[in-house]
């Protein structure tokens, strides 16, 4: 049997704790990662949402507008 000196377990545990918090620091980045993933839909949605929010309000805009009398047409009725 083999018999190692302090030193080399002492690294060997010091590695093993690094692997651990790599491990530990990997799974709150995927989580993380998801909750953006799930927050930038939500924004994609809310986005698209206020988009055609804006469309219809201009569409009444213009619709009020093109319904408002011109000069024109007021003095070519006359």
């Amino acid at each position: 049997m083999r018999h190692y000196s302090g030193g080399m377990i002492s690294d060997f545990h010091t590695l093993s704790e690094k692997i651990s918090q790599l491990a530990e620091l990997t799974q709150a980045l995927r989580s993380e990662n998801a909750d953006l993933r799930l927050k930038s839909a939500a924004l994609a949605a809310e986005n698209a949402e206020l988009a055609r929010r804006m469309q219809e309000a201009h569409e009444r805009v213009a619709a009020l507008l093109e319904s408002i009398p011109t000069p024109e047409k007021d003095e070519e009725a006359a």
